[in-house]
């Protein structure tokens, strides 16, 4: 299974983000390509506990939601709503500047990533405590999904 703790699969990442345009269309939703490179950069900020977002989930949700979403070898659908603190049009970060924002977002996957680790692990709004390993299949999956909205 992909994860960012594979340095072949967190490559394939920042090499499909550095594709990234401000042009870059969507395949569905609603976000453009710069609300996305926030709503990234506002999620791996929750993965630390940087950005405070209310326990949401149930224990369905912590247990059994979580283990489909992290060990069933499927593309996450789309059409998921984002939570409120994760939309850029609600209480999300808002875009500033492109660029910059791609690069707060490469900082963040290298962050996320680094050993030894800066930071303890956050909550997950849905999926509650999770451990280093599920942050790092989490974090490549919400990645690859939203990559997805706007390339192959």
């Amino acid at each position: 299974m992909k994860t960012l703790a594979h340095a072949t699969d967190k490559a394939e990442i920042l090499a499909r983000i550095a594709l990234l345009t401000p042009q870059s269309p969507r395949r569905w939703g609603r976000m453009n390509v710069h609300q996305m490179v926030c709503h990234l950069n506002d999620a791996f900020k929750c993965a630390w506990g940087e950005r405070q977002t209310p326990l949401v989930g149930t224990i369905f949700h912590r247990v059994v939601v979580k283990w489909i979403a992290l060990q069933v070898p499927l593309r996450w659908p789309k059409g998921i709503v984002t939570r409120p603190e994760f939309d850029q049009e609600q209480a999300g970060t808002p875009p500033v500047e492109f660029v910059r924002d791609v690069a707060e977002l490469v900082f963040l996957i290298e962050k996320m990533t680094a050993s030894p680790r800066s930071f303890e692990w956050g909550e997950h709004p849905i999926f509650g405590r999770m451990s280093e390993a599920e942050w790092l299949r989490w974090g490549y999956l919400h990645a690859d999904h939203h990559l997805r909205q706007f390339s192959r």
